[in-house]
């Protein structure tokens, strides 16, 4: 059934995607391979992983090599957190001077202790003086690049920050906002809150704002966006494991239905799953030049990949531990490649959901809106602590 008319392209400052849809960033997820994978699929704007701004203004090797991108990837886009406006400003100047990105994203929304209790990540917009200093900063740094943010409602239902923080974005200048529609408490689990993206797109209104939360399949993108007005979606746990989602979501929008008789869905037999999954690892070669390192990081992806299908549990874990390019041909070519899509099973969530959880917050955090000498500090020497990327 359809549910809207035909999309229209989505401009994010001078960008224009003709297709709504924005992967998300996900740490350890979409690096180079992965987003040239789903590019293969569907059109749309492919994130890279969350970087920290310290660890690129130091230059760090392993956050120099998260922003690189391959020649077919275009636009370039890269998110960075941080909680000091100085430094974003430096990584972001240094990103522009060194053309080394086409769109630059603010992650606000990181429910992560080891973020949160430094005040990052979905903590931060709390403090409205930071979060304001911190995008007019990243704005000014940007220049002409886009600069969008990502956030989540709040830090809990009784410390939302959305609205606000949406606001403060739109005065400072970013191109589009991102709304991930649950608190940092929720972490992944329950229901994401769409009425929140509803409530985002009425007080934001000169630019664009997105959806995001359990959009598993194109008839969630299709409905997210009829029901709350979103200009378009971005996608996270929902394509793990299935890249062919970003085609399902291109015809969607296209032909504005989400299933038709004329095979728009992708409903994949077992080979064709198996040949993506090949795909993926030869990829994660290339990107970390290591066939070792590539195989040891598609082994996370076993599970997503083959969710529904008949394979048993040894083959499972026979590539679960494999160490090569060809152990796991091996073990692909004993799969019945024309065992068909299994439906239902192979649908909805992908990924761990967690429980509700109290955040890890800063000491005292809470007490004000603003940030205070005393947080100030915390904040500065936190970005003195960075994971390398």
């Amino acid at each position: 059934m359809s549910l809207l008319a035909t999309a229209a392209p989505l401009r994010i400052g001078p960008l224009t995607l003709d297709v709504p849809v924005v992967l998300a960033p996900m740490a350890g997820i979409t690096n180079t391979a992965f987003r040239r994978l789903c590019r293969e699929y569907g059109a749309g704007l492919y994130v890279s992983e969350m970087i920290t701004s310290r660890a690129l203004v130091e230059r760090t090797p392993e956050s120099m090599r998260l922003i690189r991108h391959h020649e077919s990837e275009t636009p370039r886009s890269i998110q960075l957190y941080g909680v000091d406006p100085a430094t974003i400003r430096r990584a972001i100047t240094m990103l522009v001077a060194e053309d080394r990105a086409d769109h630059i994203d603010l992650n606000f929304g990181c429910p992560v202790p080891k973020v949160t209790r430094k005040g990052g990540g979905a903590a931060l917009p709390w403090k409205l003086d930071l979060f304001r200093e911190i995008v007019e900063a990243a704005v000014d740094a940007a220049g002409p690049l886009p600069l969008t943010v990502k956030m989540r409602k709040g830090i809990d239902a009784d410390h939302l920050t959305y609205l606000e923080a949406g606001r403060i974005a739109e005065g400072a200048g970013v191109a589009s906002i991102a709304l991930h529609a649950r608190t940092a408490s929720e972490f992944y689990s329950g229901h994401a809150d769409w009425s929140a993206i509803a409530k985002l797109k009425e007080t934001v209104t000169s630019v664009p704002v997105l959806g995001n939360g359990d959009i598993w399949s194109a008839e969630d993108a299709l409905r997210m966006v009829d029901e709350t007005g979103a200009d378009g979606v971005v996608v996270g746990r929902g394509c793990l494991g299935k890249p062919w989602l970003f085609g399902d979501l291109a015809a969607a929008f296209t032909d504005g239905v989400a299933r038709s008789s004329d095979g728009t869905v992708a409903e994949p037999t077992l080979g064709e799953v198996a040949a993506a999954f090949r795909r993926h690892a030869e990829l994660l070669v290339e990107f970390f030049e290591s066939e070792e390192r590539a195989c040891r990081d598609i082994r996370k992806h076993v599970a997503w990949y083959f969710k529904g299908y008949t394979v048993g549990g040894e083959l499972r874990a026979a590539l679960a531990m494999s160490s090569s390019l060809g152990e796991i041909d091996e073990l692909l070519a004993t799969l019945d490649g024309d065992q068909p899509y299994p439906g239902e099973p192979a649908e909805g969530q992908r990924g761990r959901a967690g429980t509700p959880k109290t955040p890890s917050l800063p000491d005292r955090w809470l007490e004000s809106r603003e940030l205070g000498a005393a947080h100030r500090a915390d904040v500065a020497a936190a970005e003195l602590h960075h994971s390398g990327g």
